[in-house]
């Protein structure tokens, strides 16, 4: 299995965009035990990796609850350096 936030990426070269909670929904049946899928952690992974230039920001909205989502995506550059160095 791979490291979380190696899965966090490599989920972002299969979905055309999902925000924190979309990727928390996606991995918790492999990752449930591990701490860092929570919320804030998760928010955290997707904003280093648009600053290092692998996912960009799409729209954001607020949910039912007044949180914020932010939703990301992989262009195809970011995709192809995550496909590169992360293999299935």
């Amino acid at each position: 299995m791979k490291p979380l936030n190696y899965a966090i990426l490599k989920h972002f070269t299969k979905v055309g965009e999902a925000c924190a909670e979309d990727v928390i929904e996606a991995l918790k049946g492999d990752y449930s035990k591990y701490k860092a899928l929570k919320r804030d952690a998760v928010i955290s992974a997707l904003m280093t990796a648009e600053a290092n230039g692998l996912l960009e920001e799409t729209r954001f909205e607020m949910d039912d609850m007044g949180n914020l989502r932010v939703y990301y995506h992989a262009n195809e550059e970011g995709a192809a350096t995550i496909n590169k160095y992360i293999k299935d």
